[in-house]
């Protein structure tokens, strides 16, 4: 894979909650958006990472990776009263080849760009997405919401039932994933990250969804993970998917 990850304070907060994880070696990349006071929101986001990386490492699933980030963030929390209350939500994914699987819990996100249309990948655990879920709610009138902040699920509370989102899918060519926490797509129109995202050069996208964040106001901690297919692999899939399309043409049995 290629990829190009940022995480940044934004222009509003003091520190940066945020923790951002980049490990090729697992196919594994993270963003968690820790809270808590005294700056224990920090804290519990690298709990994420570090022990999501673990995890993965010692053969667990991304869903049981999810967990286990859960328990450390609570068994943590246990042992400091300071900490008590610490939590943060999370979106992972795991990519093999060109297949990846996500995982996320609250209402840090996962898109899918292509140069035409953008498509969350992720649903959020969140208020107003229950409110929309039951018709009480436009996507419209969620989106400038008093309460589009609150969320129902995270990492780290003592006694809820967690509910982990997960979704398998594949690659294709000029395809590319975002993850990204809140202080980006709470600031950045679907519209505008479709836009940056067509870019060529993913570090320089990566900038650029930042700055647009920061243009918009900064007001959270910003993060965010572009990932796509080495152009190699791209091409070799594209080919596949030709021979494919070829062999329906002319009638006949052809596997990719």
């Amino acid at each position: 894979m290629q990829y190009a990850s940022r995480s940044v304070p934004g222009l509003v907060r003091a520190h940066n909650e945020d923790s951002v994880l980049s490990c090729p070696e697992l196919g594994l990349w993270v963003i968690a958006d820790g809270m808590g006071g005294h700056q224990r929101g920090e804290v519990a986001s690298a709990i994420v990472i570090d022990s999501m990386a673990a995890a993965i490492r010692q053969g667990d699933s991304l869903e049981q990776a999810v967990l286990a980030a859960n328990q450390a963030i609570i068994a943590a929390a246990s042992l400091d009263p300071t900490s008590q209350g610490m939590g943060s939500t999370v979106v992972a994914v795991r990519v093999v080849g060109a297949d990846y699987e996500l995982a996320w819990v609250g209402d840090s996100r996962a898109y899918l760009l292509s140069p035409e249309v953008i498509r969350p990948l992720s649903k959020d655990h969140s208020w107003v997405q229950v409110m929309q879920d039951a018709g009480q709610l436009s996507a419209a009138e969620a989106k400038n919401h008093p309460r589009k902040n609150v969320i129902t699920q995270c990492l780290g509370q003592v006694g809820l039932e967690l509910e982990v989102g997960l979704r398998r899918g594949r690659l294709q060519g000029a395809e590319r994933l975002l993850l990204c926490s809140d202080g980006l797509h709470g600031e950045v129109s679907d519209s505008r990250l479709l836009q940056l995202g067509r870019g060529t050069e993913l570090e320089v996208v990566a900038d650029e969804l930042i700055a647009a964040a920061n243009g918009a106001g900064g007001k959270d901690n910003i993060s965010c993970v572009l990932l796509a297919l080495e152009p190699a692999v791209a091409l070799a899939g594209e080919s596949r998917i030709g021979r494919f399309l070829a062999g329906l043409r002319k009638g006949k049995a052809t596997h990719l």
